[in-house]
């Protein structure tokens, strides 16, 4: 197996989530005592959400191409970042490194094209939903046409991104509030549901929708793992 290089605690609660999968899946493709090879960082989320807040991205980009750089020169043959979010800067990374960084928006745009659907609703962060460095690259990588979340449905998205599934809390109130969300992107035809912040799948999955469900961090972690056993050479994406 190659080593799969992490960019995490952003947060670590879903950090987690791609630590358990990989492991897991390690197992039952191999059996026994398998295990993944994984090299992670897990940084200090206060400090890059107050980046955010400040829209000091530039900083963020920085830190987060120094820690590619030293996950490369650990022996790490990927790069992933976990967090859909702090893809914005998914380019300056890329650039930071000669190894592959697996975006997340890639994997999870092809699982939603293969799946024969053109248009998810997009439940994630403010960032994500209404940035366009996501957005664009389902539209034109893909052929999507992404729903997006109407303004009052995308505050309390963010709000309970941050707020509780960030810092370990899932409440039922909070579940059937993006349940209602979800129903009113059906009404506007969404076909499928992209979780496309890495903590959402915390609180709800395919067991409470009733629309083909994408999750972008169990997606990105198979694509991973899909890298790490393969015997191909894949080069890095360009910027």
């Amino acid at each position: 197996m190659r080593t799969i290089g992490l960019i995490g605690g952003m947060s670590w609660e879903s950090t987690a989530v791609y630590y358990r999968r990989l492991n897991e899946q390690v197992r039952a493709e191999f059996g026994g005592l398998h295990s993944a090879d994984i090299l992670m960082r897990s940084i200090n989320f206060d400090a890059i959400v107050s980046l955010q807040k400040q829209g000091r991205w530039d900083e963020a980009s920085q830190v987060l191409a120094d820690i590619a750089r030293d996950l490369e020169g650990g022996g790490a043959g990927c790069i992933l970042i976990c967090t859909n979010t702090m893809h914005k800067l998914a380019d300056e990374v890329q650039q930071a490194v000669s190894i592959p960084l697996l975006h997340i928006a890639d994997v999870t745009g092809a699982a939603v094209k293969a799946a024969g659907l053109q248009r998810p609703l997009l439940l994630a962060t403010r960032y994500t939903m209404e940035q366009d460095f996501y957005v664009t690259r389902l539209r034109e990588g893909f052929g999507l046409d992404p729903v997006i979340p109407a303004e009052d449905d995308r505050a309390f998205i963010h709000d309970i991104i941050f707020d509780e599934l960030c810092q370990g809390v899932v409440r039922e109130d909070s579940r059937r509030l993006y349940l209602d969300a979800i129903a009113r992107g059906k009404e506007r035809g969404a076909d499928g549901v992209i979780l496309g912040c890495t903590e959402i799948c915390l609180l709800v999955g395919p067991e409470h929708i009733d629309l083909p469900v994408f999750d972008s961090t169990i997606l990105h972690a198979d694509a991973a793992l899909a890298f790490s056993t393969s015997k191909e050479e894949p080069r890095p994406r360009a910027a």
